[in-house]
């Protein structure tokens, strides 16, 4: 029998973390939330996440956002209900986990229509609770936490610091590229993106010869499943992409190029299961700001400087960039990405997205007719 082995130990080479680093930190408590797991900052409570939790749990209060604080009718409680702050809510009875889902889940409202009296009670640790929904908000699942449950076990502890580190896109890097022949132009380049903090990965496909003294056609495209891959009519996404991809074939084909950036970042950066949420929300009549917000989640939350720091990363400092969408224009040249040239996406109107794309142009200021 051979000798047996010994532990490795820091004298063999290997390095002991004493303190994890913010990123890390972040990172851990996102995959908490995700699989069900308590958070805690300093100074704060412990918080469960509402969507994932176990059915044992109990709590006397509720972490909510203001948005759905609003939704509830709390926005008039303002010794408590600070304008834009989370906001810690109470009941006549505990919550179990069935109560806080049906509080939580703007879209089973209808379900569950008759719900309080409810209390908005002071909050004195803003700042984590500001960073739990948002660590929520990474973890694709509802904003909102049971308030120092019963038994919730043991709490990844997190700063609500932590989050700038884990947000850094300059920690973003190619990860591979190979030859991809698509439809559109059978001489593409796809280059896969990965960061170490996140585990989405981006791609951009590239038509054409990049040449450093034209500026290519830029599509920064967010991730929509249902668009893309199913052909949902409830968007313009999956056209969107197949338009973009038919006009940068045409200006490869005319010796230019073009690069398709695509964000793994559905629903705006809401996750999928969320913008489904958003979807039923929909149904019933609101728009898709509103449903959204009803959510507790902002309308806008991609990010958008990782767009900017993959061109950076394909050596492109100047763009002509094809969207409807302003915002866009603003972000990349905040980010150091000049937009020589923006060119419009023009489509055609469907039966079922018709409000949606109305709210694009009178709510969200897309150029749209």
């Amino acid at each position: 029998m051979g000798a047996a082995k010994r532990p490795c130990a820091a004298g063999d080479g290997v390095r002991i973390l004493s303190e994890p680093s913010p990123s890390r930190r972040a990172a851990q408590a996102v995959d908490a939330l995700r699989h069900g797991w308590p958070i805690v900052a300093a100074g704060a409570p412990v918080l469960q996440p509402v969507e994932t939790g176990f059915d044992n749990m109990a709590a006397e209060t509720l972490l909510i956002s203001a948005s759905r604080a609003a939704t509830l009718k709390l926005a008039n409680q303002r010794e408590a209900a600070v304008p834009g702050n989370p906001v810690l809510l109470r009941a006549a009875e505990p919550f179990d986990l069935a109560a806080a889902r049906a509080v939580a889940d703007p879209s089973m409202d209808l379900a569950t229509p008759l719900k309080g009296p409810f209390q908005a009670l002071p909050l004195t640790w803003t700042e984590p609770a500001r960073a739990a929904l948002e660590l929520a908000r990474l973890a694709g699942i509802l904003p909102a936490f049971m308030v120092s449950p019963e038994a919730p076990g043991e709490a990844q502890a997190f700063d609500p610091a932590d989050l700038a580190a884990f947000a850094n896109p300059e920690r973003l890097a190619i990860a591979t590229r190979a030859r991809l022949p698509v439809a559109a132009f059978e001489e593409a380049e796809i280059v896969a993106f990965r960061s170490p903090d996140d585990i989405r990965e981006h791609a951009a496909l590239i038509l054409g010869r990049p040449r450093s003294h034209r500026a290519p056609l830029v599509r920064l495209h967010s991730e929509c499943l249902t668009g893309d891959v199913f052909g949902s009519l409830k968007c313009d996404c999956g056209p969107q992409l197949d338009g973009a991809l038919a006009a940068m074939a045409e200006e490869a084909q005319a010796g230019g190029w073009g690069v398709v950036l695509y964000l793994r970042q559905e629903g705006r950066g809401i996750g999928l299961v969320n913008k489904l949420r958003a979807y039923r929300l929909q149904d019933q009549g609101f728009d898709t700001i509103d449903a959204n917000t009803r959510l507790g989640l902002p309308e806008e939350a991609r990010d958008f400087p990782v767009a900017a720091r993959m061109l950076r990363l394909l050596g492109v400092t100047t763009t002509r960039l094809m969207t409807n969408n302003p915002a866009k224009v603003a972000a990349f040249e905040a980010a150091g990405v000049t937009v020589a040239e923006r060119v419009p996406l023009s489509l055609p109107t469907g039966a079922h997205n018709q409000h949606y794309l109305a709210t694009k142009r009178d709510r969200a200021g897309h150029f749209l007719p």
